[in-house]
């Protein structure tokens, strides 16, 4: 089938085929008919098979007819992340560009006042994330009174970002009578609850099982010690030996473990840039962008980025933290191995990750191959405990020299033969084994160390009390 049997508008189809695309993909091909007949619809599939262009390339042939009202838009799209919401904008300009329509983008990190003159103006499509959106309504400058079509993109992803309530309120404030498209790869019973209140009888579309992976992504494991050196030596050597590694994605669980990585990728001399929540916009778009374009091979990255960015060619996925939640591996991968292209996806297991593998093997339903793998660095291992012990005892191992003694007019030229009779004479103890000065704080196990026979200096002062006997 080809879009043209789809429905889809004269203008529509000939941006489509001015892309290059000729055939849709299963989702495509199965949900614009029932987005173009009014209808609800309920998408389940995995990332990468094309979930956005189903509903842009309905979404633009019914806004031809009808015109934008000042801070009323016409149809609202939600997305959990802002690269999301500006990959979303990015196909809008893309397949609509041949159609005069104003699309707005309400996302965090952009000023209030550029983004309410947009909307002053009239917008025919609204990108928003939750939380920004929900701003520009409380301070009255957006109503959603007109929207006549509400897509709810990555529902799962909202869900584990907290936004489910934001969406409950948001349901809440535009029409009951709107039309609702809902997307996403994995059914929660939470997300299955909402579907329940807010779609009216939703037409189901699921072209794969929810948390399924791509065939065409190899998967496989590589097991480490327990310490955090072992992996990122486990990782550069990965990264070394990988064949047709084109460019990677390297995913952390904390936006702290990101920052780390990246200092030591840099510090190797891998050319590669950073991704997580606490970045500023600027610098967020900035990596992503590099990325896109191949000036930088390497991306560390959250799971900011596990959801959604089209990135056609990313060619390996490294888990350098197995995830928490096996629905996060499911997306993660799945940035790789898109539109019909081979992938890689390697993940890096500690001991304590053998939970979070056994989780995720059982929601993909399939076991996850193990590689042998021998680290040849070692250059961020720290000194190993039997090293430092012996560095600290040499300066005390040493055996004194007989000639190193002084006496208080200089060096004490004169040696005695070896045997010959001669009074002994006390040797001095080192000063760094004296026992610090009472008012330093000394932990138990020092205090003994230090403590001569008898000596009783080492005890509280209330303790050496002499005890009177009552008569």
């Amino acid at each position: 089938m080809s879009f043209s049997n789809l429905g889809l508008s004269d203008k529509v189809l000939a941006a489509v085929a001015a892309t290059g695309y000729t055939t849709p993909t299963p989702i495509q091909e199965q949900a614009i008919p029932h987005v173009l007949a009014r209808r609800d619809v309920l998408g389940i599939a995995q990332t990468g098979t094309g979930k956005t262009a189903a509903f842009v390339l309905p979404m633009l042939t019914l806004l031809e007819k009808g015109r934008a009202r000042a801070r009323m838009p016409r149809t609202l799209i939600l997305e959990p992340t802002r690269e999301l919401a500006a990959q979303v904008k990015e196909n809008f300009d893309k397949y609509g560009a041949g159609q005069k329509l104003n699309v707005a983008l309400l996302i965090g990190g952009v000023s209030f006042g550029d983004q309410d003159t947009k909307l002053t103006r009239g917008v025919d499509v609204l990108i928003a994330t939750p939380g920004r959106l929900l701003d520009h309504t409380e301070r009255g400058g957006l109503l959603l009174t007109g929207v006549e079509l509400l897509v709810i993109d990555e529902a799962d992803r909202m869900l584990d970002m907290g936004f489910i309530p934001d969406i409950e309120r948001i349901c809440k404030l535009v029409p009951f009578t709107r039309q609702t498209l809902f997307f996403t790869a994995t059914m929660p019973p939470e997300i299955r609850r909402i579907t329940e209140t807010f779609l009216h009888n939703p037409e189901k579309v699921e072209v794969s099982k929810p948390a399924s992976t791509a065939t065409t992504v190899t998967q496989s494991q590589v097991s480490v010690g327990r310490e955090p050196h072992e992996k990122r030596e486990v990782l550069r050597q990965l990264l070394r030996d990988a064949k047709d590694l084109k460019n990677a994605i390297i995913f952390c669980n904390r936006k702290r473990e990101v920052a780390l990585l990246y200092k030591s990728l840099q510090k190797h001399g891998f050319s590669v840039g950073a991704l997580h929540g606490d970045m500023d916009q600027s610098a967020r778009t900035a990596s992503l962008d590099q990325f896109r374009k191949g000036e930088l091979p390497l991306l560390v990255a959250s799971d900011v980025a596990a959801r959604g960015l089209d990135i056609p060619e990313v060619s390996h996925v490294f888990n350098f933290d197995v995830p928490h939640h096996p629905d996060d591996y499911v997306h993660r991968i799945g940035r790789t191995g898109r539109a019909g292209r081979s992938g890689t996806a390697i993940s890096i297991v500690s001991p304590a990750d053998q939970k979070s593998v056994t989780a995720i093997e059982k929601l993909i339903g399939q076991p996850i191959a193990r590689a042998d793998f021998v680290p040849l660095e070692n250059s961020d291992a720290p000194p190993s405990p039997a090293r430092e012990q012996q560095a600290e005892r040499a300066p005390e191992d040493r055996k004194p020299r007989r000639d190193s003694q002084r006496t208080r007019g200089g060096r004490n030229k004169s040696r005695k033969p070896e045997g010959a009779d001669r009074k002994p004479q006390a040797v001095e103890k080192p000063a760094q084994s004296q026992p610090p000065s009472i008012g330093r704080a000394m932990p138990p196990a020092a205090r003994e160390q230090h403590a001569e026979p008898g000596d009783h200096s080492h005890l509280p002062a209330f303790l050496l009390r002499p005890v009177r006997a009552r008569g």
